[in-house]
């Protein structure tokens, strides 16, 4: 699988109404708290996300949250893959496992089940079913350019 392959199921989600994309970046903060409470928590944490990492893991719950809710405004999919491809080799240099992002979006995944309105949630799960899916791939792409030197991180910027 390539990133291409990736681009072509990322052009088939769809951007979430403006209604849904209002509610979670309303509750975006909250949102990162609470995956930060729910991972911290984790007996296995240290085996997930590498020793003395905790608060790169909360950086990451935070910038989850601001990235998706950029996205969930203005939907680029060339922006997710580029994106997501990025933190996973970036955050496997730091000890991250290929197995923490599982563990990562399924509770983030229950967390917005939890805190978001029925619509919302229906219209917001694409894109995490879409990233949990393709975690495989974005591990075996990662695996390949990890013997790269790692560009920098994409610059995207938000329009409002």
């Amino acid at each position: 699988m390539t990133p291409d392959y990736l681009l072509q199921t990322a052009r088939l989600l769809r951007q979430p109404g403006a209604t849904a994309a209002a509610e979670f970046e309303a509750h975006r903060d909250a949102l990162a708290e609470l995956l930060n409470q729910r991972m911290a928590a984790r007996p296995d944490l240290h085996r997930l996300i590498g020793p003395d990492n905790l608060p790169m893991m909360q950086d990451n719950s935070r910038n989850l949250c601001r990235f998706m809710g950029s996205l969930f405004g203005a939907y680029t999919p060339q922006v997710l893959v580029e994106t997501v491809l990025w933190v996973f080799r970036a955050y496997r240099t730091h000890g991250f496992q290929t197995t923490y992002w599982a563990a990562n979006l399924d509770t983030f995944v229950e967390i917005l089940r939890e805190q978001m309105s029925a619509e919302s949630y229906a219209e917001l799960y694409p894109f995490f079913s879409w990233l949990i899916t393709h975690i495989p791939i974005f591990v075996s792409i990662s695996d390949a350019q990890l013997t790269e030197p790692l560009p920098d991180a994409p610059n995207h910027t938000r329009h409002d």
